[in-house]
């Protein structure tokens, strides 16, 4: 992972030995019908987390096995209702191509042609920010 200036520059792999990656998770109830039914709605999150590696496939293994760690059944809320996060599997890797420090890029998306209104009705302030975390908060303390 060296900067050894013989080796060829791949956009697959990480200068630095750094890659970011997000997989799903799909809450259930494990005694609820529907559970494997392809047109219902669940409860998702997305969780983005960086990794050490030698290369993409590496990585792959490493962000998998994160989010298979967080799939034990558990007895959740105050009911003790069995629950269970099912991984769903990964749905971004990205090597990290600048050492990690303040500023440092570690994830991009391009969008084509998005309106300058939509654009500005992205941007999010400290204050929604913090309302999210509020809210995320309450509802895991209801599984809990």
């Amino acid at each position: 992972m060296g900067n050894d200036s013989d080796q060829q520059f791949s956009s697959e792999i990480s200068p630095v030995g750094w890659y970011v990656g997000s997989y799903q998770l799909r809450f259930i109830e494990l005694n609820e019908a529907g559970n494997d039914d392809l047109e219902a709605s669940f409860l998702v999150w997305e969780n983005t987390v960086i990794v050490r590696a030698e290369d993409l496939e590496e990585a792959f293994q490493k962000v998998e096995a994160v989010g298979l760690q967080q799939t034990e059944p558990y007895q959740g809320g105050s009911e003790g209702v069995p629950v269970q996060w099912i991984f769903e599997g990964i749905t971004s890797l990205l090597p990290i191509y600048e050492a990690l420090e303040d500023g440092s890029e570690i994830m991009w998306e391009k969008h084509d042609s998005v309106k300058l209104s939509e654009l500005r009705g992205q941007s999010v302030s400290l204050e929604k920010i913090r309302e999210r975390f509020r809210s995320d908060r309450a509802e895991r303390e209801q599984w809990d």
